[in-house]
């Protein structure tokens, strides 16, 4: 099992302590400290705009009682967290990226073109439908079980899950 060791939503504001309440909508901020993620979560009133060293961040809800506990992250997010990545060595991040790319591909933001082999490493060719621009992935070749692990982090650090 690959450990990412990640924060789901605390649904505390990081900044004032103060519960976030059902229906309540809230920024998630996504840091890369000393190649860990660190997602801090703010109320709408803590929050002053993106903070400099900030990897990401996005707007959610925190879902009602009766709703699922699933939040909808937004394409573009994804995308930036996907892009951002695009040059990161670090296993760690080829894996993120992978799976974000799989996530993309099934929102179908992302499609599939061509698989090249590089260096003797599996690298998928994947074409943006909206921009058109080509993006290349390495295969981390995981495991089933590696790959629904890590899907199940990035989903949970991105509060898809």
């Amino acid at each position: 099992m690959i450990a990412y060791q990640i924060q789901s939503s605390s649904r505390r504001c990081s900044r004032t302590g103060r519960e976030l309440q059902p229906g309540e909508r809230f920024y998630s901020v996504l840091y890369d400290r000393e190649g860990k993620w660190v997602r801090e979560d703010l109320s709408v009133e803590a929050w002053q705009g993106p903070p400099p060293d900030a990897f990401s961040f996005w707007l959610s809800r925190v879902p009602d009682k009766e709703q699922s506990r699933r939040v909808i992250v937004d394409d573009e997010v994804l995308t930036a967290c996907f892009e951002r990545l695009a040059e990161d060595p670090e296993p760690q991040k080829l894996r993120f990226r992978y799976i974000v790319a799989l996530l993309l591909m099934r929102r179908k933001r992302l499609k599939f073109e061509d698989v090249e082999i590089k260096d003797g490493q599996e690298v998928l060719v994947l074409r943006d439908v909206r921009t058109r621009t080509c993006h290349r992935v390495v295969n981390p070749q995981l495991t089933e079980q590696e790959l629904m692990d890590v899907e199940q982090e990035v989903e949970k650090l991105l509060g898809v899950a």
